[in-house]
């Protein structure tokens, strides 16, 4: 595996519920991730040798900025680059945002990502974004807004804001979006969805590390937990062929995955991620170890 990119969620929780969010984030949900386990990751991550870049998203990451802040810093002297996720619910005024983005500059980050589409407060681009956009631009931080399109791609969303380019991508429909937004969205035979679409399972560029310790090769698939076995060995050790869910994956996507293990289903599914979901989610109980945790498969903490 010759990993370029670490994506580090470093919070479950968000400030909303977002019905296309593939890591079911809400107020309510448990796990960040402490300073205690970043400071042992960073030098594993590192003794891999080919990661470029550490992304830090969540859930929403400011809720917990001052860990946030320091990812940053450690990161950078480290010599990574770095990139943060956020949904800007913190640029109110431009004045405020610049206060908000000032310690993240000094401590060295390299670009900022902002979401903002429909899903977030119900505008294509919301104020926040338009504001954290401009606060970006003062501070000479690189900025650029990820938009994800309504399911029957209505929505004509602008090339670029305020000169931040807009990076437009579809519904995946895994995660909450499996049974928010199916009502109304085009299907297809179940039979066309051979491979995974988005992922390179076999040698990936990227995993996301989970405040929990879980390395997830693509949202809700494990490849091993960091907080219980060094993060290099997890990712020299991984063979994709013998993993109990990548290896059918590999051998014909989703379709093989319900073929190998023989799984009930429907005629038409909206995506190959609806597919490999529903797949997944009838598999949990067999595969506990890679099908984890239960955060990205709708399992909410009990009050």
């Amino acid at each position: 595996m010759n990993l370029e990119g670490v994506h580090l969620l470093l919070t479950y929780q968000c400030l909303w519920e977002c019905d296309h969010c593939f890591v079911w984030s809400s107020p309510s949900s448990e796990g960040v991730m402490t300073l205690e386990k970043i400071r042992g990751l960073l030098p594993e991550i590192k003794k891999l040798g080919t990661v470029k870049w550490i992304c830090i998203e969540g859930g929403e990451p400011f809720l917990y900025y001052p860990i946030m802040v320091k990812t940053v810093k450690w990161a950078a002297k480290v010599g990574f680059k770095t990139e943060i996720v956020t949904n800007a619910y913190w640029a109110n005024a431009l004045e405020d945002a610049l206060e908000w983005l000032r310690p993240i500059a000094e401590a060295g980050i390299t670009d900022i990502l902002i979401s903002s589409d429909p899903y977030h407060r119900e505008k294509m681009i919301t104020k926040e974004a338009k504001i954290g956009v401009k606060a970006a631009e003062k501070m000479n931080v690189k900025v650029n807004l990820s938009a994800v399109d309504t399911p029957l791609n209505l929505t004509k969303y602008p090339s670029e804001v305020n000169g931040a380019k807009v990076y437009k991508t579809e519904v995946m429909y895994r995660g909450r979006a499996a049974t928010k937004l199916l009502e109304g969205a085009p299907r297809k035979p179940w039979t066309e969805f051979i491979k995974c679409p988005y992922e390179d399972l076999a040698s990936p560029k990227r995993v996301h590390l989970d405040p929990l310790g879980y390395v997830h090769l693509c949202q809700g698939i494990s490849m091993g937990n960091a907080w219980e076995r060094p993060f290099s060995e997890i990712v020299q050790s991984y063979d994709p062929v013998s993993h109990q869910i990548i290896g059918p994956l590999l051998d014909g996507g989703p379709v093989a995955l319900v073929r190998k293990f023989n799984l009930p289903h429907e005629e038409t599914y909206a995506d190959a991620c609806h597919l490999c979901y529903i797949a997944r989610l009838a598999l949990r109980a067999r595969f506990p170890k890679c099908l984890t945790p239960g955060q990205m498969y709708g399992e909410m903490p009990q009050s």
